[in-house]
C-alpha cells in the first residue's frame, strides 16, 4: 500500500490526521469515441491510467484524505494481469524449491520482462502449495505428454495462482490431470476453427497439471491439447491482461469470463442498478452523475434509493449538481446514515478506486468534490455519491462495547449450475475495526458464524437467518447478471460461448427494520474466490483436520466439466436404435440443446421422433432372433446412406443386443454383444455371477440370488424344488414389473406360469415390455430388504459416477413401484456397499463401457441383485439425477458411445431432495380424474411446485 494512502480517522475527538498530499494527477487522454466503446478496442485507453494509486488521489490536496474502498486491490491486479507494466516484485516468496525448471516453451520464446513474470507466478504457485502443505511441482517437461487432442477434457486457467488455487486444486480432484494452469500467455495459442468463421480453437502447449492430493506437474504437450474450457484472470489494460483478453475472445470452447463481460461487472453503477431491480438485493442508497452513459443503464430513478442523473456535458453543471446532491443528502433513502462517500465508477478505475468520506451536513464540500471529479470523466463513467453504513453494534456478553467497535465484510461466492441457476457455494468474512475499511487482504478470513460470534452475535437462529439472507441476495445477484447476459449479443459478450460462471459478491451488514440485512457493495470475479481459498487453506496444514465444509470451487468445476462435455459433443453424429415411448421424449429435446446430430432406426414408420432427427431409417427390428442378420443389413443401410457416425447407442431394452452387434459391424465403441446378451437374460445374469467367486474379493457371487429359468411346466416343477419359496416369478426379458408376482407355494407358481404363457405371448399383447424376445420366465428367491436403484457410468471398466435412489415398498403381490426418493437415505457405509455391489456385478458380466441401471435389495447380509438393465435408468431417473446433481446420463451415454470419457465430477453433490409418488389408474383414478388432472399437475410442474414425469401420454387412458 503506498504511504500516501490514508484512512480518515473516526475516533471520538479526533479529526483527520494531516499528511503530505499525494502528487497531482497525470494528464488524462480525451474522452473515448463511440467506435472505441467496445472493450477490445478500448483496452489500450487504460494504459495512460496505469499509474500507482497515489498518483490518482489528489483531486483536492487541501481536502480530506482519500482512502481505498473495501477490497479495492489485490496482488494480481498489481501485475500485468491487471494492466500494469514493469517487472514483478522480487524477494516475495521465502521458501526452497527448484529454480532450474523448464518454464520456456520452445515454440514461443518470451522476452526478458515476460519471462520474469512467468518465473514470478511459478514462485507464487510454489509458495501457495507450500503454505497449503502440498508438495512442490515436479518438472516433466523434458518428456512431452502425448494424447488425443480434441478427445479429452482440458480445463485451462490463465491467471494468478493465488486467486485460482481453489479452482485448480478442486479440478485436480474432480478431473485428474485435466485441470491446467498456464503461467504465461505464450504457453497458449489460437488457431482458426474450420467451418466456424471468426472463431478460433485454443491450444495448450505447456501448463502445470493438477492431480488428486495436490500433486502438480509441469508438462509440455505434443501435440498441444485443445481447451474445452478457458478461464482467465482478465485485465483491460496492456501487458498480460490484454493478452489474456485477446486469448479469451471468440473461442470455440466455453469461456468463464471475457474482457467484455468483465467491463460490465466492473461498472459499479450498472451492477448496482441490476441488483436493485431484483428487489431482494439491498444496495447502498446512491446518487450517480454520468456522462454519455452506457446504453444498458436506465435513466432517472431506476429503483428506490438509486438515482441516475445524465449530464449533457462535464462543465456548467453547478446548479444541477447542487440541487441533486442537496435532495439526496436530505432524502429518506439515506435513513440514519451519517456519512456519504464520493467515488468514481467505470471500468478504467478497476482496482484503483478512491473515495472521500463526508458528513451528510457537508453539502458544499460534497458538491465541490463531485464537480471536480466530473472534469475527469470519460464516456460511460460516473461519479457516485453513496451511503456509508456504520458498523452494526451487536450486543456483547462481557459488557458495553468500547472504542470504534467491529465491522464485518461478507464475501460470497456463487456459481452458475445446471439450467443456468445460481447456487451459493461459500461465505467468508473479514472482521476489522469499525473506523477502518475492511478489505480482502487486510483481515483474516473466517466463517460467517465465527465472524458474527466475534462481534457478539452467537444466537444460532439469528446467524442462520443472516446466512439465508446472504444466500438469497448472492444468488439473486448472479441471477441478475445472467439475465443481463442473456440479452447481449455474442459480440457484446466477447464470443458466443462467453458466460459468467461464477461471481464474488461483497456485502456489508446493516441493521434495517430490526433485522440484520446484507447490503451488496460490489461484484468481483476473483477476490471472493481467493478469500474462500484462503479460508480453506487454514485447514490444509497437516494435523489440523479437514475443512469445515465443501470446497468453494466445487460447483464451478462441475460447471466447467458440464460445459466441456457440451463442447466435445457438439456436432457429433450418433445413430439411435429404437425411439422408445413417450417417456423418452426428453431425448430429442436434449439432443437439440446439445447440438447432437441424431440418426434414428425405428420399427414404427409413423413414430413422432421420425420428424425430429437428421436421418430416419425405417427398419423392422421386432424379430430379435434375427438380430445378427439385422445388424448386417442395418450396417449396409448406414453405409449406403453415407452416414459418418461418431457413435451408436440405444436406451430401449429391446434394442440393446442389436445395437451392440451393429456397433461391432460398424467398428464403433460399445460393450461386447455377449455381455449385452448376458445382462438382457435375467436368469443367465444371476447364474453367471453365482459362479464368480473371485479373486479379487469381494466377488460378484456375494450379490447374486439363486434362480431357475422357466420355459415349460416341467421347468416349473424342477424350480420349486431348487429355489426356496416364497419366490418371485418374472419375465426373462420383461420391463416395468409387468408379469412379476410373489409366489408363496408350488400351486401359485403353476397358476402364474400358465396365466403368463396364455395372456402375454407376443409384442402385440403388451407393447414395450420385451415380449419381442419371447415370454420365457424365471423363478428366483424372494429376498427381504429395501429396494434401491444404482445408476452407474463406466468407462474402460472404471467407475466414473454412481447415483443411489430408494424405492418405496412395492405393491405386492405384483411388485408395482409406489414411491421413490433421491438421494438415498442409507447410511454412507451402506450406500458405498450398494455402489460397489452394482459395479462388481456389471464388471462380472463384462459391461465395461456405458451407463447402466442396476436394481438391488439391501438385506441384512448386504446387497442382493434383482437385475441389471444395460442402459440408462428409465422413466424419472435421468430427470431426477440431472435436477439434483447436474449430471445428464443421456449425455454421458452419448459420450461413451463416441469413445469419449464422460466429463463428470468425481464426487457430485446433491442440491436437494426429491420424493416421488407413482400414480396408477388402479389406485388413483378419482384423483387423476379430478383435482390431480393432467392439466393441474402440468401447471404445478411449470411453476416449479412439483416435477411431473409421464410414463404414458395420458394419465387416465380410455
Amino acid at each position: 500500500m503506498p504511504q500516501a494512502l490514508l484512512y480518515k480517522a473516526a475516533l471520538p475527538g479526533l479529526g483527520a490526521v494531516p499528511l503530505p498530499p499525494p502528487p497531482p494527477l497525470p494528464p488524462l487522454r480525451p474522452a473515448l469515441s463511440e467506435s472505441a466503446r467496445h472493450t477490445c478496442r478500448a483496452a489500450a485507453a487504460h494504459q495512460s491510467l496505469s499509474h500507482s494509486t497515489n498518483e490518482m488521489l489528489s483531486l483536492d490536496p487541501s481536502g480530506p484524505e482519500w482512502d481505498c474502498p473495501l477490497g479495492s486491490k489485490d496482488l494480481e491486479e498489481e501485475g500485468p494481469w491487471g494492466g500494469d507494466s514493469g517487472l514483478p516484485p522480487t524477494g516475495c516468496f521465502p521458501g526452497s524449491w527448484r529454480q532450474d525448471v523448464g518454464l520456456d516453451y520452445k515454440g514461443s520464446p518470451e522476452g526478458a520482462e515476460a519471462r520474469a513474470w512467468t518465473v514470478y507466478y511459478y514462485s507464487l504457485l510454489q509458495s501457495c502449495l507450500q503454505q497449503a502443505g502440498l508438495p512442490e511441482t515436479q518438472d516433466r517437461s523434458q518428456v512431452p505428454c502425448t494424447g488425443c487432442p480434441g478427445a479429452e477434457v482440458t480445463l485451462c486457467v490463465l491467471g494468478s495462482p493465488s486467486t485460482f488455487l481453489p479452482v485448480l486444486l478442486e479440478g485436480g480432484v474432480q478431473s485428474p490431470g485435466n485441470m491446467l494452469l498456464c503461467l504465461s500467455p505464450a504457453w497458449l495459442m489460437k488457431v482458426p476453427a474450420p467451418g466456424q468463421p471468426g472463431e478460433a480453437a485454443l491450444l495448450v502447449s505447456k501448463a502445470v497439471s493438477f492431480h488428486p492430493g495436490g500433486l502438480t506437474f509441469l508438462d509440455d504437450f505434443v501435440p498441444p491439447r485443445r481447451a474445452t474450457y478457458f478461464l482467465a484472470g482478465l485485465g483491460l489494460g496492456p501487458g498480460r491482461g490484454r493478452e489474456a483478453a485477446e486469448l479469451a475472445r471468440d473461442l470455440t470452447c466455453p469461456t468463464g469470463a471475457s474482457a467484455e463481460l468483465a467491463r460490465l461487472l466492473e461498472d459499479r453503477l450498472l451492477t448496482r442498478q441490476l441488483l436493485a431491480q431484483q428487489g431482494c438485493v439491498a444496495v447502498p442508497a446512491t446518487l450517480a452523475f454520468t456522462y454519455k452513459p452506457l446504453g444498458l443503464l436506465l435513466g432517472g430513478d431506476a429503483s428506490p434509493g438509486l438515482r441516475l442523473v445524465e449530464l449533457s456535458g462535464k462543465e456548467g453543471q453547478e446548479m444541477l449538481v447542487k440541487e441533486e446532491v442537496e435532495t439526496f443528502l436530505h432524502s429518506e433513502a439515506l435513513g440514519d446514515v451519517l456519512q456519504v462517500a464520493v467515488k468514481l465508477s467505470g471500468w478504467r478505475w478497476r482496482g484503483r478506486q478512491a473515495f472521500r468520506l463526508y458528513s451528510r451536513a457537508e453539502l458544499g464540500t460534497v458538491v465541490d468534490t463531485v464537480l471536480a471529479l466530473l472534469e475527469k470523466l470519460e464516456e460511460e463513467e460516473s461519479v457516485l455519491v453513496e451511503a456509508v453504513y456504520p458498523p452494526v453494534r451487536l450486543p456483547c456478553s462481557d459488557g458495553p462495547a468500547l472504542g470504534p467497535g467491529l465491522a464485518v465484510r461478507i464475501c460470497a461466492v456463487v456459481c452458475r449450475t445446471q439450467g443456468d441457476r445460481p447456487l451459493l457455494s461459500k461465505v467468508v468474512c473479514g472482521v476489522g475495526r469499525g473506523d477502518r475499511p475492511v478489505r480482502h487482504h487486510n483481515s483474516l478470513p473466517r466463517t460467517l458464524e465465527g465472524a458474527l460470534a466475534q462481534c457478539g452475535l452467537g444466537d444460532a437462529a439469528q446467524v442462520a437467518a443472516v446466512r439465508q439472507r446472504v444466500k438469497a441476495a448472492a444468488e439473486a445477484a448472479l441471477g441478475a447478471v445472467l439475465a443481463l447476459e442473456a440479452g447481449l449479443s455474442a459480440e457484446q459478450r466477447g464470443g458466443r460461448r462467453a458466460h459468467t460462471d461464477f461471481l464474488g459478491v461483497d456485502f456489508a451488514l446493516t441493521a434495517a427494520g430490526g433485522a440484520l440485512t446484507p447490503v451488496a457493495l460490489e461484484l468481483n470475479s476473483g477476490l471472493c474466490l481467493e478469500a474462500c481459498g484462503a479460508l480453506e487453506g487454514l485447514w490444509a496444514a497437516p494435523r489440523l483436520g479437514p475443512a469445515a465444509d465443501d470446497a468453494a470451487a466445487a460447483p464451478l468445476v462441475e460447471t466447467m466439466l458440464r460445459r466441456s462435455a457440451r463442447c466435445l459433443m457438439e456436432g457429433k453424429h450418433l445413430l439411435v436404435v429404437g425411439a422408445g415411448g413417450v417417456s423418452k421424449k426428453f431425448v430429442w429435446e436434449a439432443a437439440r440443446d446439445y447440438g447432437l446430430q441424431l440418426h434414428l432406426v425405428e420399427s414404427d414408420p409413423n413414430h413422432f421422433a421420425s420428424q425430429l432427427v437428421q436421418t430416419f431409417i425405417h427398419f423392422d427390428m421386432t424379430e430379435h432372433q434375427r438380430d445378427e442378420e439385422n445388424a448386417r443389413l442395418l450396417a449396409e443401410l448406414v453405409r449406403a446412406r453415407g452416414l459418418k457416425l461418431d457413435g451408436c447407442f440405444s436406451y430401449w431394452d429391446d434394442c440393446l443386443v442389436l445395437t451392440a452387434l451393429l456397433c461391432q459391424e460398424l467398428g464403433l465403441p460399445c460393450c461386447p454383444p455377449a455381455a449385452m446378451r448376458l445382462a438382457k437374460h435375467k436368469s443367465r445374469t444371476q447364474l453367471h455371477l453365482l459362479c464368480h467367486h473371485g479373486p479379487p474379493w469381494p466377488a460378484p457371487s456375494l450379490h447374486a440370488v439363486p434362480c431357475c429359468p422357466l420355459e415349460s411346466e416341467a421347468d416349473v416343477e424342477r424350480a420349486v424344488h431348487q429355489v426356496p419359496l416364497p419366490g418371485v416369478m418374472k419375465l426373462e426379458f420383461g420391463a416395468g414389473a409387468v408379469g412379476t408376482r410373489l409366489v408363496k407355494d408350488a400351486p401359485q407358481c403353476y397358476e402364474h406360469f400358465s396365466q403368463i404363457t396364455r395372456d402375454l405371448q407376443g409384442e402385440a399383447d403388451h407393447p414395450g415390455i420385451g415380449l419381442g424376445w419371447g415370454n420365457a420366465m424365471l423363478l428366483m428367491e424372494f429376498v427381504e430388504g429395501t429396494e434401491h436403484d444404482v445408476d452407474l457410468v463406466l468407462f474402460g471398466g472404471r467407475l466414473l459416477a454412481a447415483f443411489v435412489s430408494d424405492n418405496g415398498p412395492t405393491r405386492l403381490p405384483g411388485f408395482t413401484e409406489t414411491a421413490a426418493c433421491m438421494p438415498t437415505g442409507l447410511a454412507p457405509e451402506q450406500e458405498v456397499q450398494m455402489v460397489q455391489a452394482a459395479f462388481r456385478c456389471c464388471l462380472g458380466c463384462g459391461l465395461l463401457d456405458g451407463v447402466f441401471n442396476v436394481e438391488l435389495k439391501l438385506t441384512g447380509a448386504g446387497p442382493r441383485l434383482i437385475e441389471i438393465n444395460p442402459r440408462m435408468g428409465g422413466f424419472y431417473l435421468r430427470d431426477w439425477i440431472l435436477e439434483l446433481y447436474g449430471v445428464d446420463l443421456l449425455l454421458a451415454a452419448a459420450m461413451v458411445a463416441c469413445g469419449l470419457r464422460p466429463a463428470l465430477p468425481t464426487h457430485p453433490r446433491a442440491r436437494g431432495h426429491l420424493v416421488g409418488v407413482m400414480c396408477l389408474v388402479s389406485q388413483h383414478l378419482q384423483a387423476l380424474s379430478s383435482t390431480a388432472s393432467r392439466e393441474a399437475l402440468q401447471a404445478l410442474h411449470d411453476r416449479g411446485v412439483l416435477r411431473l414425469n409421464l410414463l404414458e401420454e395420458a394419465l387416465v387412458p380410455g
